[in-house]
């Protein structure tokens, strides 16, 4: 029997994801066509499918989309060169990437721009690192652990970026690795990390000394909900990733239990998960409330803005109807909203 589930805040959308869904939905609504979508718009399989159901084809390579289509970018970042391919073939493309990620492709073309090789931490094989690479793949070091670091053979100067979704467990051993090895090792003054990835593990660090356990709603791809288990896990507390409901008849749970989710896991799904749970109490456990906020593409807001000025013109009523959920009034309207609209 589950007695308190601690339900944690910050969990679940960040402002990259936010972002990135809402602008995904305006394409839908505004292209009466198939949007092709590079890499999974977010790494959530309950999303992905929502958009397969609405018209849009992901897609791994600037090959597989046809002449003149409509293109979206995911949230994960591109290399110049895939994005200059899909660009080529597109009659359009949207970059929805993170403003956080695009912070670290910067600091990389700065760097190797310099005459520096890059080291940077992140996971072989995921969409934002494989894109991160792509800056300047000549010039660029992936590394996952400490022994991957030993093994770098680096003359030139030296720079340490990071994947913005690890968990803080993964990136300081591997920090101070490189600082010992590289004597004039180059690094951001702000953290690549994200405030979102690094904001959900210090609440659940926060409400640990209350459980017996730990639920993080999130996809198997999902970086930084891998991130929190492990976290969790060397704190040699259990934690547990989940799906969704089904996956709590995999696992045995009882006592006190912390519930939070992954930055791309939606709300609904933790909700449910509580519904099954039948706790005796529900604690709302806030650590801190986030109000972050990352406007849609540039390209986009103006064509949204272009599509409604024109069809202003055909507006033969004396009332201007209000424009609540406008492009203009974009913050107020939330990921989970645009979701429910298609």
């Amino acid at each position: 029997m589950v007695d308190k589930v601690y339900l944690v805040t910050p969990r679940g959308f960040c402002a990259g994801v936010e972002m990135a869904i809402k602008a995904l939905s305006w394409m839908l609504k505004i292209y009466d066509e198939t949007i092709y979508c590079y890499h999974e718009i977010v790494h959530n399989k309950w999303i992905v499918e929502k958009f397969q159901n609405n018209n849009v084809v992901f897609v791994e390579d600037p090959a597989d989309i046809p002449n003149g289509a409509v293109v979206m970018l995911s949230a994960h970042g591109t290399s110049p060169s895939i994005e200059s391919a899909f660009n080529e073939k597109s009659s359009l493309t949207i970059n929805s990437v993170c403003p956080l990620v695009t912070k670290v492709h910067h600091e990389a073309k700065r760097y190797t721009d310099k005459g520096a090789q890059v080291i940077y931490v992140g996971h072989k094989g995921h969409d934002e690192a494989i894109g991160a690479l792509g800056v300047s793949p000549k010039n660029m070091h992936l590394v996952e652990n400490i022994d991957d670091v030993e093994k770098l053979n680096i003359e030139d100067d030296a720079a340490l970026l990071a994947q913005t979704t690890l968990a803080i467990s993964e990136w300081e051993p591997i920090m101070m690795s490189a600082k010992n090895k590289f004597e004039n090792l180059n690094m951001p003054r702000k953290s690549d990390l994200c405030y979102a990835t690094t904001n959900r593990q210090s609440a659940i660090l926060d409400v640990l000394p209350n459980v017996d356990s730990v639920l993080v709603v999130g996809s198997e791809n999902s970086s930084n909900t891998n991130a929190l288990v492990k976290m969790v896990e060397s704190k040699n507390v259990k934690a547990y990733r989940i799906e969704d409901t089904e996956d709590l008849k995999k696992i045995k749970i009882d006592g006190n239990v912390a519930l939070t989710a992954g930055a791309s896991a939606p709300d609904y799904l933790v909700f449910n998960i509580i519904n099954e749970l039948k706790p005796i109490q529900i604690v709302d456990f806030e650590h801190k409330n986030e109000d972050e906020y990352f406007p849609l593409p540039k390209e986009l807001r103006n064509n949204v803005k272009l599509i409604a000025s024109f069809l202003e013109v055909f507006n033969q009523s004396e009332i201007i109807p209000e424009k609540n959920n406008g492009i203009s009034n974009d913050k107020n309207w939330s990921a989970t909203e645009a979701l429910s609209s298609l």
